[in-house]
């Protein structure tokens, strides 16, 4: 029994997977975390969870590009950049989630698979938290796992970029 658990891992040790690029977006008031109400959003800082996600990644084969911006602007131009540079964006638009056509129409325009996530559960929250711009172009959302809506966001990106690319 464990040698065949053993020759198992080392197949799946020889597999190469081709290293995937995705970005990971943070919107606004995300630079807060760890300080900005814990009750909602949790202890982690931004810092632990990109650190979260890069031990994820490498799991993964997955390289990921952290950015955080407070800015609309900065975050459209990310978005523009990516294209190709990336094969997916990961994404938490913070408030923009609920008020940015121009985030919207800038993962439409590039057109790379998309997933966006939250922290909390916004349909739990305040009804404006209701309405999401990215969530009917985004390939899917996940939110309410705190951090953990992060990994758990990459690594359903990473099975649609691997099944799809």
């Amino acid at each position: 029994m464990i040698a065949r658990a053993v020759a198992k891992r080392a197949k799946v040790q020889e597999l190469k997977l081709d290293p995937l690029s995705v970005l990971v977006l943070h919107g606004p008031n995300l630079n807060l975390l760890g300080q900005r109400e814990p009750g909602i959003y949790g202890s982690l800082t931004l810092a632990e969870i990109n650190r979260q996600l890069e031990t994820e990644a490498q799991k993964l084969a997955v390289e990921v590009f952290t950015m955080q911006s407070n800015h609309e602007g900065v975050l459209v131009d990310a978005i523009h950049d990516a294209l190709g540079k990336h094969q997916g964006i990961l994404i938490n638009a913070g408030a923009y989630t609920h008020t940015s056509i121009a985030l919207r129409d800038a993962i439409t325009s590039v057109n790379l698979p998309t997933v966006e996530v939250h922290l909390s559960n916004i349909y739990k929250r305040e009804d404006f938290r209701h309405h999401s711009y990215i969530a009917p172009i985004a390939i899917g959302q996940i939110s309410g796992f705190g951090a953990q809506s992060y990994i758990l966001g990459l690594q359903a990106l990473t099975f649609y970029l691997r099944k799809n690319i």
